[in-house]
């Protein structure tokens, strides 16, 4: 009976192994020098659980056009910390979309925040003439330069290690970048006001999805708030994709969206200290009326005393001070305004415009303009 084991029908011999390993999965069955196709489709506790996108990864050699993405799982040899958005982006299709979506000329410079160990930063540079990279992770930093050297674009790589929102940025034609959700505001108010007129082109962003909304929104949406109104003010805010929290490794708690940036040829003269302040002053309870948020008592002393100061300033510089002033306490334009004069006054500018009853949350940049000059007419600044 037994010799007639060697030559059992294959298929019985491989239901036998499939039962084995299933009984005994830490034992691996081998016959005639040949592994169980089987028992490499069985999983066992021995066999690691591999991440979608681990799979690919870059030998650092050739054209990264054409190579896997950079294995951020197993390659870059350090812990990534989610508090600091550490969020690596491994997804190949995504990547390259960014880059495409970006219209990056053979000429331009392009500005990388937070480029962690290169997964963009590599692809941006078979496309830009250089490529500046602000990084503050020195552990970032060494992966990032070790890998670009491998492919032999060091010389097109600048690396800044600084923290980017406090140090002063070089010129760039665009800006590409998967920023850390914890900057994004900061950054994007850095990009659009730090330099005016912006001296880039785009700047093209992944943001966390909630935040690009309230970026995105329009008058009258429930998620217009000030971020949309400064940002509409200077820039326009184009919505290019979604992406999935599981592009990302570590896999962040939210998705991802990206937009593109385009600084306004045209911003209408304003000065943009004082329209920040206004805006905040105004979306301070941004559902309420604009006449209800200026009969505040805390507001109509705060824009009295400003109102003082003003005065004050004007003074000095026509060296006309009288010496009227008794314990710090100027004179107001000799009108001597009590506070409850003064918010008359402020309600009367709301009603001359026809804004009184309107809410922040349903007016145009145009129409919030058109109440500040009104305000500055009367004397009454905000910065």
């Amino acid at each position: 009976m037994f010799q007639f084991i060697p030559i059992m029908n294959r298929v019985f011999h491989h239901h036998i192994l499939r039962s084995l390993v299933a009984f005994f999965p830490h034992i691996r069955f081998q016959s005639h020098g040949l592994l169980s196709k089987a028992f490499s489709r069985i999983p066992t506790r021995h066999q690691p659980h591999r991440h979608h996108n681990y799979n690919d990864n870059d030998n650092g050699n050739g054209d990264p056009k054409n190579q896997k993405p950079w294995n951020e799982a197993f390659g870059s040899r350090f812990q990534l910390h989610k508090s600091r958005g550490q969020h690596l982006l491994t997804n190949p299709r995504i990547l390259d979309s960014i880059v495409r979506r970006a219209n990056i000329y053979p000429d331009d410079t392009v500005l990388e925040i937070g480029p962690g160990t290169g997964n963009l930063t590599v692809r941006l540079l078979q496309y830009a003439s250089k490529v500046i990279a602000v990084e503050i992770d020195h552990r970032m930093v060494d992966s990032l330069l070790g890998r670009v050297s491998q492919l032999g674009l060091a010389d097109r790589l600048t690396v800044i290690k600084e923290n980017a929102l406090m140090t002063k940025l070089p010129p760039f034609d665009l800006c590409v970048a998967n920023i850390p959700y914890g900057i994004s505001s900061p950054l994007i108010a850095k990009l659009l006001f730090e330099t005016r007129p912006p001296c880039f082109r785009t700047a093209t962003l992944l943001l966390q999805k909630e935040f690009a909304r309230r970026l995105l929104a329009m008058p009258g949406d429930s998620d217009y708030n000030r971020l949309a109104v400064n940002v509409g003010l200077v820039a326009n805010v184009e919505f290019l994709m979604d992406v999935s929290k599981k592009d990302f490794v570590p896999s962040p708690k939210v998705d991802s969206t990206l937009v593109k940036i385009r600084p306004r040829d045209e911003v209408p003269v304003v000065d943009l200290d004082e329209w920040q302040a206004f805006i905040r002053t105004c979306f301070s309870k941004r559902n309420k009326t604009l006449g209800a948020i200026f009969k505040q008592k805390k507001k109509i002393a705060e824009l009295l005393e400003r109102l003082k100061k003003k005065k004050e300033k004007e003074e000095e510089e026509e060296d006309d001070d009288d010496d009227d002033c008794e314990n710090g306490e100027a004179e107001v334009g000799g009108d001597g305004l009590e506070v409850g004069l003064f918010k008359e006054r402020v309600i009367g500018i709301l009603k001359s415009g026809g804004l009184e009853e309107k809410r922040p949350s349903k007016l145009s940049n145009e129409e919030l303009l058109h109440l500040l000059q009104l305000f500055n007419k009367e004397g009454i600044v905000f910065h």
